[in-house]
């Protein structure tokens, strides 16, 4: 017979233990280790840089812009207060050369300085609008926020084209003739070199924060510029060459065209993305 005693002293191991020695020699690991893998089927155990990934995507895929990846935070934060600054110094800037412009339009029967006077006021709004981009500081790589402003943008470009065109068309229409004397060629000087040093102030710093908002607002700026010296270019052509009264109106009207054009590829651009980064929106 067998002794009692002995069962008792060599007990029958538990088959939830596995001794540490078994794994070491190729055995198998305990079922509880096994159990903190992630299961295959958990959709919740997704690759968290694979997900970082795909939230910075760029392409209206994501919900942050590529300056989130080239910039430090501090960086970030630094550049969008220089661009608080130069949008806030556009809009006075601009607004005087706006009200100024208006003036030489009325007085002198200019179509260009009409068309320049619309392009400053719309470069004021756009600046408004980089103002609103930028007011949070959270928010200085939000893609969707940078694609509204983009919308707002498009929207203003088209209606202020119009405006343009209606104008100089309106002006080639009646042959009105344009009225030079010096305080056009002042403003139309001042304006057209305010308004390249802000475009170029705004595309850099569009380019490091890789904002489509800042370079719209910079080639606004430049539209304005170029449309500046325009004023100044056609009236000395019309002072010298009389037959060649169209020459204002015309430039008022390749203006206003391509201020639409923009506006349309604006528009066509940044709908889609504000509607693809509204759920990354909601999630954040």
């Amino acid at each position: 017979m067998t002794d009692p005693t002995t069962q008792d002293s060599f007990p029958v191991p538990d088959p939830t233990i596995v001794d540490p020695s078994a794994v070491r020699n190729g055995g198998c690991a305990p079922e509880a280790n096994l159990s903190k893998r992630p299961s295959q089927g958990d959709p919740f155990s997704m690759d968290r840089d694979q997900e970082m990934r795909i939230t910075d995507s760029v392409e209206g895929q994501g919900s942050l812009l590529e300056s989130s990846m080239r910039l430090k935070p501090h960086e970030a934060q630094n550049y969008r207060k220089k661009a608080l600054w130069v949008s806030w110094i556009s809009i006075v800037v601009t607004l005087i050369l706006a009200v100024a412009a208006f003036t030489v339009s009325f007085m002198r029967h200019s179509a260009s300085a009409f068309g320049f006077a619309f392009d400053a006021t719309l470069d004021v709004l756009s600046s408004i609008i980089v103002l609103w981009r930028y007011s949070n500081a959270a928010a200085v790589h939000s893609a969707h926020r940078e694609y509204i402003a983009c919308v707002v943008l498009g929207v203003v470009f088209i209606l202020s084209s119009l405006c343009i065109l209606g104008k100089a068309i309106h002006d080639l229409a009646t042959k009105l003739l344009p009225e030079v004397d010096d305080f056009l060629f002042s403003v139309s000087i001042v304006s057209g070199i305010v308004c390249i040093i802000l475009a170029v102030f705004k595309f850099l710093l569009g380019r490091v924060l890789t904002s489509r908002a800042l370079i719209t607002d910079a080639f606004n700026s430049m539209v304005g510029g170029i449309m500046g010296f325009s004023i100044l270019i056609s009236a000395e052509v019309f002072r010298h060459h009389p037959d060649i009264w169209y020459l204002d109106g015309s430039i008022g009207v390749i203006i206003g065209l391509i201020i639409l054009a923009y506006g349309v590829k604006l528009l066509l651009d940044m709908v889609p993305r504000v509607r693809q980064t509204r759920n990354y929106e909601r999630f954040e």
